[in-house]
């Protein structure tokens, strides 16, 4: 299996620390909002690589944290608490605000058929690893306090810009719009471990601590939960593109500044859902949710169909246009599915399973390449073998793929059947029927002149008969 690995720039073979094991890591949302689609590609996304590696046989741990306090609105680690402004907008308080919008997140999920994580952890229940690893980097001379905060030194490492695909002076703090120097730090580099009464007299969640009454900074959050529950030795953290700088950055340069040695192997970075308007974001243009799509009639599980159509390396443009192609293409993949439970489905053939089910791993064993991954649901379609196999493999690939093909089929056939036992229970289209299956008896006899008496009578009853290759339709008028 090859993954890209955002920090050597490079596609690996995926060995993890311990042979059969794989201790995963997720950034969770920050429960101020409803999550909007572009972040959920995201979670899809990573959600399709843990199902795979437990598809392919690994035992996976996976742990997303869930920020409920300490993501300020500013890399500079200046301005207002995200939690915080959720609050005030909403007029609650934080703790409020947090599990309205976590349950929010975690339904958005189930529609999408995320995964929930083995583990789930809100920031505000690791208080006291976050002190413990604070005073653990103030000891070794990583951190220093300042102005009432408490810092981690970037100087004392040997390379802080370990994303090498960034240019260190479009990092520098200043040089993005609406981030301002922070003159604590004593470089321009450093970041917030723990902030104090002195600067948030307005916070309302606070906690005691060596250094003063405060609360956490976003980035200590990622690292002490992932420790916490996964140990030193991680093999896959996950995210989004714009976490690697700075929050994936902080996490490595404070992780392993603490541990004293290489930290997270590989770094599976999703990159971001755009609009024709550039990046989607929570403050431009129309905020797009599960919910709101919904409301719109598409399934949720036509966005993630959207979303495997893409590679997870590449920007990916949202439009309804797009998106209205997802739904054709759900839908029809959904009725060839239906047609095939429809018939006979005869014996599975397991060498021809064994045979399309490598096409599958092969796809996804490139760097989890989704849309091959499709393709080869669409061969198992078209190939000349017994529709039980194809439903095995539907199946089987449904376990990574995470659409419900075949549920949905059976459901389709359910409405089906029920809308044909609504139209039986009406005597006017009961004769319709009964007309037209003595039509065809007439016309199959050659009695032509029966057949034609039985259109014209049903004509006169506003009833049209429209002769098909498929058979005979009607239309009332």
């Amino acid at each position: 299996m090859l993954l890209y690995n955002s920090l050597t720039r490079t596609r690996q073979e995926f060995v993890p620390n311990v042979e059969g094991k794989v201790n995963m890591y997720t950034c969770g949302p920050t429960v101020y909002h409803y999550a909007h689609i572009g972040n959920l590609r995201s979670y899809i996304m990573e959600d399709v690589l843990e199902k795979y590696l437990r598809y392919v046989g690994y035992d996976v741990k996976r742990v997303m944290n869930i920020t409920d306090v300490g993501h300020l609105t500013s890399d500079a680690d200046t301005g207002e608490d995200k939690m915080l402004k959720g609050a005030k907008r909403e007029k609650k308080t934080v703790l409020e605000i947090a599990k309205f919008y976590t349950d929010a997140f975690f339904s958005d999920c189930a529609k999408l058929n995320i995964k929930t994580p083995d583990v789930v952890a809100p920031a505000t229940t690791c208080i006291d690893e976050f002190i413990k690893v604070i005073e653990n980097l103030i000891e070794k001379g990583y951190a220093y306090e300042a102005g009432g905060n408490i810092y981690f030194d970037t100087s004392k490492l040997k390379q802080y810009y370990v994303f090498n695909d960034f240019k260190e002076e479009d990092l520098e703090v200043g040089v993005r719009e609406g981030v301002e120097e922070d003159s604590n730090k004593r470089n321009k580099a450093d970041f917030v471990l723990w902030f104090t009464k002195s600067k948030f007299d307005d916070q309302e969640l606070k906690w005691e601590s060596p250094w003063g009454i405060g609360y956490p900074g976003w980035h200590i959050e990622c690292s002490c939960i992932s420790m916490k529950h996964l140990g030193e030795y991680l093999d896959i953290h996950c995210g989004g593109i714009d976490n690697a700088f700075p929050h994936h950055t902080n996490e490595i340069a404070q992780s392993e500044a603490f541990v004293g040695h290489k930290w997270c192997n590989y770094w599976f970075h999703v990159h971001h859902l755009n609009t024709n308007n550039g990046k989607m974001s929570k403050s431009s243009g129309e905020f797009l949710t599960v919910s709101l799509l919904e409301s719109k009639g598409y399934d949720p599980l036509v966005y993630r169909l959207f979303c495997l159509q893409s590679h997870y390396r590449k920007s990916l443009v949202f439009s309804y246009e797009n998106l209205d192609n997802a739904a054709i293409a759900y839908k029809k993949l959904v009725a060839r599915i239906a047609t095939l439970l429809k018939g006979d489905l005869g014996e599975v053939d397991a060498e021809a399973f064994k045979l399309h089910r490598d096409a599958f791993c092969a796809a996804l064993d490139n760097d989890m390449n989704t849309s091959l991954g499709v393709t080869a649901l669409y061969d198992v379609l078209k190939a000349n073998i017994s529709p039980a196999t194809k439903i095995a493999l539907i199946d089987d690939f449904d376990k990574v793929l995470g659409l419900d093909l075949t549920k949905a089929a059976k459901k389709m056939i359910e409405e089906e059947k029920a809308a044909e036992e609504a139209v039986s229970d009406d005597p006017f289209i009961r004769e319709i029927e009964e007309q037209i299956k003595a039509r065809a008896e007439a016309k199959k006899a050659k009695n032509y002149a029966l057949a034609d008496e039985i259109r014209k009578a049903l004509a006169e009853k506003g009833v049209t008969l429209i002769d098909t290759p498929q058979g005979t339709k009607y239309q009332i008028n």
